[in-house]
């Protein structure tokens, strides 16, 4: 047991460390991480750097996406996933009866995609990634999808099967298009 004194020291000694355990966590906790992420995923201290801002992938001229560096290894795999399937042609259901499809559909590209990061077990309709995952954008991938549509964001490119100059099918895009009239999804901590 110890005396009295004693006590008070290490009450005093625990209060200072958690005061100092709190101004450090301020200098790691980025300035520019906003509320909403804060809120989504149940994020430690430990793991708040999450909500920092990405890296950017490369997008080479034969149409691979080389992530940065800095991406987790689910986010690389989703990368590659999806650079293994980039010069398929658009196939109406393709993707959704086997992950091996000589074509893929908008939601069937997305899903090979994000089955690459062990996000999904299997392949889900543009409808119901409405509400897969957690609501709004993530860090490193967003998928945006409504009942007729779906394309993902990710590591700074768009995955999508909209048509540009090398012909429809999953292709990587560098530009955005407006989310209007699409549910926002994420999957945790990404």
């Amino acid at each position: 047991m110890l005396p009295h004194r004693h006590k008070l020291k290490l009450k005093a000694g625990l209060a200072v460390t958690g005061a100092g355990a709190l101004c450090a966590l301020a200098l790691v906790v980025p300035s520019g991480a906003s509320a909403a992420c804060a809120s989504t995923g149940g994020l430690t201290p430990a793991t708040v750097n999450e909500c920092a801002p990405t890296a950017k992938a490369r997008l080479l001229r034969d149409g691979e996406l080389i992530p940065p560096a800095s991406a987790p290894p689910r986010v690389k795999a989703v990368i590659a996933a999806a650079d293994r399937i980039r010069t398929k042609p658009y196939i109406w259901g393709g993707g959704h009866l086997n992950w091996t499809s000589p074509g893929y559909d908008c939601s069937g590209s997305v899903s090979y995609a994000l089955h690459g990061g062990d996000f999904l077990d299997s392949p889900l309709p543009s409808g119901p990634m409405e509400s897969w995952g957690l609501r709004g954008k993530g860090r490193w991938i967003t998928v945006y999808a409504n009942a007729g549509h779906a394309y993902a964001v990710i590591a700074g490119f768009r995955w999508d099967t909209a048509g540009d100059a090398s012909g429809t099918g999953p292709r990587w895009h560098p530009e955005m298009l407006s989310n209007v009239g699409f549910v926002v999804r994420h999957p945790a901590g990404y």
